[in-house]
């Protein structure tokens, strides 16, 4: 079993003027894979918020996985995948790169998609869409590589050939 946590990057949401939507969107896939959801947190789209939060789950709390929803996208208080950027150890382009490609089969917008994934030290950390529906459709891309990916960054030095 693995442990994750859900940060949801909102404006209105921490204000409380828009119920957060993704962020039980995505325990409910999370729930449904065997990872269990330890803290789910609701901040604005502040960079260093955004920062303070993801190194918190993971060098407090030890969390294996944490996601963000939200603030992925071109707009001026889109920040998550710049705060991100900013904490994490390595990148993972692999998995940045297979949601947008199978968004881009859904919507032309998924071009513009800034998300990113990365390790920051035993923990992976990946940037998801702010709807429940892109979030959704993202992370259904992905699960099928979460198991693996959060084993090896926590050394698992076993095979990667798939069976």
């Amino acid at each position: 079993m693995f442990t994750a946590g859900i940060i949801t990057v909102s404006d209105k949401g921490s204000q409380g003027k828009r119920e957060d939507l993704s962020g039980p969107a995505i325990a409910e896939m999370l729930a449904g894979a065997a990872i269990i959801i330890k803290h789910t947190l609701i901040i604005p789209d502040e960079k260093d918020q955004i920062q303070k939060a993801i190194i918190n789950f993971v060098d407090v709390e030890k969390l294996d996985l944490i996601l963000t929803t939200g603030g992925t996208g071109v707009s001026p208080r889109d920040l998550t995948p710049d705060a991100t950027l900013k904490v994490i150890d390595k990148e993972i382009p692999g998995m940045a790169e297979a949601m947008r490609y199978e968004s881009s089969k859904i919507t032309p917008h998924a071009m513009i998609s800034r998300a990113i994934a990365g390790i920051r030290g035993r923990s992976l950390i990946i940037n998801l869409p702010g709807s429940p529906k892109g979030a959704k459709e993202n992370l259904a891309v992905i699960l099928p590589a979460l198991k693996h990916a959060i084993e090896k960054i926590k050394g698992d030095d076993s095979e990667c050939a798939s069976s």
